[in-house]
């Protein structure tokens, strides 16, 4: 899928770079189709690491995909430079008039916050009320998802006793689904979260089912029954020294951190991660945007 982004967006020679179908808006014009548009509200620190490894991903099927990224007006970003910011992002007052077809909102690492108490939340509300009716289908990361789970259908987030860090292996409940069909019976996924969700309180909502869930009995990937909201747990769009890097900065800032798990060969830091989700990855980002996106936006909004 070619995606439409900016062309002084930094990312954008890394994409080339990886062979990932890029193209800027004076060739988008040329092309007689009709293009989804994405919206992505990055809420990661790093954003130019999240913008790069979320594009890779909208870059490999074969439609058109034009992007607009988003920031919370409400929230001062201290890991990006304001002109990245200015030139490249918008704000909620900016699009609310506008109609999207699909929506990622990313992971934050706010975990170990209250919702309530995070200073953009309201802010955040507003947004997640808008998608209802002006999105097709949203996409949620990690602390993303958990907002998500609890602001629509009030489902709680616990403290685990331990960080949940490094690589799980998975299972569906139903591969059926269109959202996880090809998906091996069991996956890898990477986590890097203090918090969780009950099973219990996904299976008992009416509202919500449970698609995937890990071997340490947690859920994974949620979705609604209307489609319109899918809840991911873990990083999934995470590269292969993501983990690496994280495990690295929490031993400098003197943190109690275990190596990650099922992560690095014998667990010894010294080796090279491989990456063991990457076709899992390309393959759910690939049936949500055939699926729950292209084949369910109208051709025009009204």
């Amino acid at each position: 899928m070619p995606i439409n982004i900016p062309k002084k967006l930094p990312v954008r020679e890394v994409l080339k770079q990886e062979k990932i179908f890029v193209m800027d808006e004076d060739r988008a014009r040329t092309q007689d189709i009709r293009p989804l548009n994405i919206l992505i509200l990055n809420l990661m620190p790093e954003k130019e690491r999240t913008e790069l490894q979320l594009l890779r991903l909208l870059g490999n099927t074969p439609l058109q995909v034009n992007i607009t990224f988003l920031r919370m007006a409400t929230h001062q970003s201290k890991n990006v430079s304001e002109y990245h910011l200015d030139t490249f992002y918008t704000t909620f007052e900016k699009i609310n008039d506008r109609r999207f077809d699909g929506m990622i909102i990313t992971g934050a690492p706010i975990e170990h916050l209250e919702f309530e108490k995070v200073n953009y939340w309201e802010e955040l509300t507003e947004v997640m009320e808008w998608t209802k009716h002006n999105v097709t289908s949203v996409l949620h990361i990690c602390w993303g998802a958990q907002a998500a789970l609890h602001y629509h259908y009030g489902v709680g987030k616990y403290e685990l006793p331990k960080k949940s860090f490094g690589i799980y292996k998975h299972h569906l409940t139903d591969p059926t689904i269109k959202l996880v069909q090809g998906f091996d019976e069991v996956f890898n996924a990477p986590h890097s979260r203090h918090t969780t969700v009950l099973a219990e309180e996904i299976k008992n909502n009416e509202s919500i089912s449970l698609l995937s869930i890990s071997e340490e009995n947690a859920p994974f990937i949620i979705m609604s029954n209307d489609a319109r909201n899918i809840m991911i747990t873990g990083h999934l769009e995470y590269d292969a020294t993501t983990l690496a890097e994280e495990y690295e900065r929490d031993l400098s800032k003197g943190l109690d951190i275990g190596v990650p798990k099922n992560y690095f060969p014998n667990d010894n830091p010294g080796e090279q991660p491989p990456n063991t989700w990457r076709s899992h990855t390309h393959l759910l980002f690939s049936n949500w945007l055939n699926y729950y996106v292209y084949q369910q936006t109208p051709y025009e909004w009204k």
